[in-house]
């Protein structure tokens, strides 16, 4: 079975959770979330584009309801033992199904927790559930439950962590080596994604960005490419991905030279940076390190060119994307605590001239601070 942390480890984590049950009177929770899944059991699949729900009642009992495609995944990744399957057809009713299961468990009239925020659950698939669970259950949403626990990285997760750090250390050496003018931008994400894979690392929860020109700007995945020019700017924001586990980066490189106005807002994306570490410490909010970005990029004169938040905590993701809860953005409360690895991105855009820079470390708060994970360090590169 190719799991990737030992069954005592996953029953640790299973026992926190059931713990939490029982302190909230919940009889169980309905598990929707595919980074749920794998905290908890182990369970890998790209099956979650379609229904399906892990049952997880407060007793520790789990019921895996999915398709007959994912049968043999759970199976063969996982430690759950039950597993349903909701036959495909014109009037299949999952939803109906998962009922099924709730009254066998004999949750009628009790309250159950739903993780509400799921790529899988789609509105008209959650009016399923709804249409059969009406009035059999109280239903709550508990979208946030597991994602607590995950927050907090063990010391196996962390060893997942430094090696998609590794990762990422790997691409962005190979984007060095490959960004300069005349250059395809397939050719520059080719080579970052061979080095990941060729390291022995996995796809990424979300799609690589990469832009140059003025599409650096747009800092978001798109279609269309161009050739790198002969004194261009290109944005990248990317990430390692190992055993689901991300570290990402975030760096602007320039073909030719480097004006006075990039120089400047790379200088200003680095002390943002350096300043959002060192507020990054236990006791500390997710609200204090958007605090020191704010702060910094204002007086640095470039406070109309930053963004609203400037990163978010990194864990086990699956695709469309990798960022994970909470974000970093003013006034959130979310305390700072050892073990959580947090993505930082400072992003300045200048619409007017056209320039954009952007500087983006992984961090793993430690018990007195904060550890940088990447090796390649921040110098502006101009090729």
């Amino acid at each position: 079975m190719p799991l990737h942390f030992t069954e005592q480890e996953l029953a640790e984590r299973r026992k926190k959770v059931t713990t939490e049950l029982q302190s909230r009177r919940l009889a169980a929770l309905l598990i929707f979330r595919q980074e749920s899944m794998y905290y908890l059991t182990g369970y890998d699949t790209t099956g979650y584009s379609q229904f399906q729900c892990l049952y997880l009642g407060a007793d520790g009992r789990m019921v895996l309801l999915t398709r007959s495609a994912d049968l043999r995944q759970a199976r063969l990744t996982s430690v759950i033992e039950d597993i349903r399957i909701w036959v495909d057809s014109a009037d299949s009713n999952p939803g109906q199904n998962l009922w099924d299961i709730l009254d066998e468990q004999e949750c009628r009239g009790q309250r159950v927790g739903v993780e509400m925020e799921a790529w899988c659950l789609t509105a008209a698939r959650w009016e399923q559930v709804k249409a059969a669970i009406d009035g059999h259950c109280e239903l709550e949403d508990c979208s946030e439950l597991v994602s607590q626990f995950r927050l907090i990285k063990s010391g196996a997760e962390l060893e997942y962590v430094r090696r998609a750090a590794s990762l990422a250390d790997d691409a962005l050496a190979a984007a060095h080596r490959l960004a300069k003018a005349g250059t395809p931008e397939q050719e520059v994400l080719a080579g970052m994604h061979s080095a990941v894979f060729q390291g022995g690392g996995d796809y990424a929860a979300s799609r690589y960005i990469i832009g140059s020109g003025d599409n650096a700007l747009m800092v978001r995945n798109f279609t269309g490419y161009r050739n790198l020019e002969d004194k261009d700017q290109l944005q990248l924001e990317f990430g390692g991905a190992y055993r689901h586990y991300h570290s990402c980066l975030m760096r602007t490189i320039l073909t030719g030279e480097a004006g006075a106005q990039h120089r400047a807002m790379h200088s200003a994306c680095c002390e943002a940076l350096q300043a959002c570490k060192e507020a990054a410490q236990p006791g500390s909010t997710f609200g204090d390190i958007f605090n020191a970005h704010a702060d910094a990029l204002d007086r640095a004169g470039f406070g109309e060119h930053r963004l609203n938040a400037c990163g978010y905590s990194l864990g086990a993701l699956y695709p469309p994307t990798w960022m994970d809860w909470p974000m970093i953005f003013r006034d959130n409360p979310t305390v700072v605590e050892p073990n959580m690895v947090i993505f930082m991105h400072m992003i300045l855009l200048d619409w007017d001239r056209r320039l954009a820079m952007s500087v983006g470390d992984t961090v793993v708060i430690t018990a007195d601070g904060s550890e940088t994970l990447t090796k390649m360090g921040t110098d502006l590169v101009v090729n």
